[in-house]
């Protein structure tokens, strides 16, 4: 499976933080945003991603992230020279997905939970046809809404409804096995000239073939396109953090538990990064043996 991390856009919910700097590159308390999506796909076992910017942010995912080698993964970068909408992702990354299945997360979106790692890997074997990730909200009103029955099956899906069917927001998280692409080419833009993800969710679903995860109690689904949620999200890792002694989205320590680096590369990462409490982190974790049962790969 391939991964892609939509991180483009022009992030104007945040201006003017964003006048100057991808979103995605913006700090959610001590990492850089993209670092949280990043995890997720790390977390599926996924090593082999591409990230979708505007032409003017990608020097800096690059400089940020490089090749990906440092961290066992295979990092490629592609353009998006204006919104076209979630599901145009598809189109632009068609090459990179090549004849795979494919895990898209939105580069503003940060998940948290327990065991969140063997769901997302179990989820991510052997996709036919698509995979959507449902958590109940106060107001889904603002979200594709997804509906399931007595069983538990996904019968619709609504786009920012009047009157919403169930509580479970659709997540910006999906995975698709390989129609994806088909399916995006074959798409009419929406009234806002855009190619929207419900409409290719929705293609599934008439298949029979669109399956619902609900991420339930104990899980938390952060959106940080706005002042307030950004806010709200460096808050929430900040205090989960200090309380548990551990770091959310730490891709250096994701990497080592997933097996993609060595324990000394990862030590040699932090020792990179050895000014900040960060990078300190990254060290103590790689030199203390029994830290293994308090690590971020769930």
């Amino acid at each position: 499976m391939k991964g892609v991390i939509l991180a483009g856009g022009h992030g104007s919910r945040l201006h003017p933080i964003t006048l100057g700097v991808s979103k995605q590159l913006l700090p959610v308390y001590d990492k850089p945003m993209v670092y949280y999506p990043l995890s997720v796909l790390m977390l599926a076992g996924i090593t082999d991603i591409q990230i979708i910017s505007a032409p003017g942010d990608v020097a800096g995912f690059r400089r940020l992230l490089g090749d990906g080698s440092s961290l066992g993964l295979t990092l490629t970068y592609a353009e998006q020279d204006k919104p076209r909408g979630v599901a145009d992702a598809f189109l632009v990354s068609a090459d990179h997905i090549g004849d795979d299945s494919v895990a898209l997360v939105l580069g503003d979106n940060i998940f948290h939970g327990p065991g969140f790692g063997e769901l997302l890997r179990s989820s991510a074997r052997d996709v036919d046809g698509c995979v959507l990730f449902g958590y109940p909200v106060r107001d889904p009103e603002r979200y594709g809404v997804g509906e399931t029955d007595a069983a538990g099956r996904l019968v619709s899906i609504e786009e920012k409804p009047a009157a919403p069917r169930s509580r479970l927001a659709v997540t910006g998280l999906y995975l698709y096995d390989n129609d994806v692409v088909r399916i995006a080419r074959d798409l009419r833009p929406s009234a806002r000239g855009e190619l929207e993800i419900t409409d290719v969710n929705l293609a599934y679903l008439r298949r029979g073939k669109a399956r619902f995860v609900e991420l339930g109690r104990g899980f938390v689904w952060l959106d940080t396109g706005t002042h307030n949620a950004l806010t709200e999200a460096s808050q929430y890792v900040q205090i989960l953090e200090h309380r548990q002694g551990v770091r959310i989205g730490c891709v250096e320590e994701i990497a080592w538990r997933m097996g993609y680096i060595d324990r000394e590369s990862c030590h040699r990462l932090g020792r990179a990064l050895a000014g900040s409490p960060y990078g300190r982190y990254i060290m103590e974790i790689t030199e203390d043996r029994a830290a293994g049962v308090r690590g971020a790969a769930s």
